[in-house]
């Protein structure tokens, strides 16, 4: 692989997202609580088969884009019903340009070869963008219908009144054709209106994700990983005393922090499989975190990864993430899959970095607009913790609100 420079870029303001729309592939992830965001421009290498550790250190930027049925590779006897994707199942790849933004400062990580053309493409893309974009109509079917919706509810209490289960994560899909539909202007109207902090923009080919995710999967530092399983949701509201209302309700609903708690539970089985001895830990327990549109209510459990054993093992044994699952997850998996009746894809899968600094941040794709610009094919997949608390009407209606919150943010209502 070329050696790397960093070159730091100024006038920087303003974005220019449609200036991707010439390049075949990219990701974007914005870390707000490092206040930090990355963007992969381009392939130079498909990584095969990761390690990521320290007899392998990685030493170029390498981005990862894990789809939910990865699950069936890493758990074999899942056995699942679903024919085999085209896409890969779980890719990783060395991008040509990385431009990374810290704090006030915006650098670009290039082959030292490509100087002259990484600062052109730079101009272009930290540009002002030309016109507007009108919203345009958008007739959204469902996969299911309440009624529909609530049967399967009900079939998956059974399964949790018998013991089989004690939580799983049911979602359902809306879906479009959209024709004419700019995803470039469309992500960033996305982006302004929704501030999510583990937001993503991706593409791979025909095939794009708008990602408004207020979810963080795992977080590396090194030795250090932590996760961050999210369960629990209020909407905001615009009059201040309602909406602190709301979200000190979340915070002491026996409901959600009995979600919150198990999908915790599971995060944190998962790392001890592959964590140090006594340094798996919870940092933080239902804490409610107040987004433009929602409150969350979000857990913080870290570990120090076993000798001899390597980041992308720690991905492995958590994927997927609880929070997209139950408990326990392998039978919640089974039962997912019965119930939904088709493939999530990207929805409840991934997209994250591995830093050359040994840094690394992987999302939860949820709150996520995917698009095929090649059939005009789109989806919006949504979901919640089915638990004996919880009440089926007001589950669908969860649903309807976080798909609410994609369609609203995209200015497509």
């Amino acid at each position: 692989m070329p050696s790397r420079i960093t070159i730091p870029i100024t006038n920087t303001k303003a974005i220019n997202w449609a200036f991707l729309q010439h390049e075949a592939h990219f990701m974007y992830r914005r870390i707000a609580d490092r206040d930090r965001a990355v963007l992969a421009i381009g392939v130079l290498e498909n990584v095969i088969s990761p390690s990521f550790n320290k007899a392998n250190q990685v030493t170029d930027w390498t981005f990862g884009a894990m789809r939910y049925e990865w699950k069936d590779a890493l758990e074999p006897d899942l056995k699942s019903a679903f024919p085999s994707s085209e896409q890969l199942l779980c890719s990783w790849t060395v991008p040509r340009f990385v431009v990374e933004w810290v704090k006030d400062e915006v650098v670009m990580h290039v082959p030292a070869s490509q100087e002259d053309e990484a600062r052109s493409w730079a101009k272009g893309f930290f540009s002002e963008t030309n016109g507007t974009h009108a919203p345009i109509p958008i007739v959204w079917t469902e996969d299911f219908t309440r009624e529909q919706y609530l049967a399967k509810v009900e079939k998956l209490l059974e399964h949790i009144h018998r013991g089989d289960i004690y939580e799983v994560n049911f979602c359902t899909a809306r879906r479009a054709k959209i024709s004419c539909f700019d995803p470039f202007r469309a992500f960033e109207r996305l982006l302004e209106s929704s501030a999510a902090p583990f937001a993503g923009f991706y593409r791979n080919g025909d095939r794009f994700a708008l990602c408004a995710s207020p979810e963080r999967f795992l977080e590396f530092d090194n030795d250090k990983v932590i996760g961050q399983p999210m369960k629990g949701t209020r909407p905001r509201h615009s009059d201040p005393m309602e909406d602190q209302r709301l979200a000190l309700e979340l915070a002491v609903d026996e409901k959600e922090r009995s979600e919150n708690i198990m999908a915790l539970d599971v995060m944190r089985n998962d790392l001890a499989r592959i964590a140090a001895s006594g340094s798996v830990k919870v940092d933080e327990l239902c804490a409610v975190i107040s987004f433009p549109r929602v409150h969350q209510m979000i857990s913080t459990v870290s570990a120090t990864l076993r000798s001899g054993t390597t980041p992308f093992h720690a991905i492995a044994a958590a994927f997927p993430m609880a929070s997209m699952t139950g408990a326990p997850k392998f039978r919640a998996m089974q039962l997912i899959e019965e119930a939904e009746g088709t493939p999530r894809g990207l929805f409840s899968g991934s997209l994250g970095f591995f830093a050359p600094d040994g840094t690394a941040d992987f999302n939860v794709v949820i709150r996520t607009l995917m698009y095929d610009a090649n059939s005009s094919d789109a989806s919006i997949h949504t979901g919640s913790a089915i638990t004996s608390l919880c009440d089926p009407e007001m589950e669908w209606q969860e649903c309807q609100l976080k798909a609410r919150s994609v369609i609203d943010a995209l200015a497509h209502a």
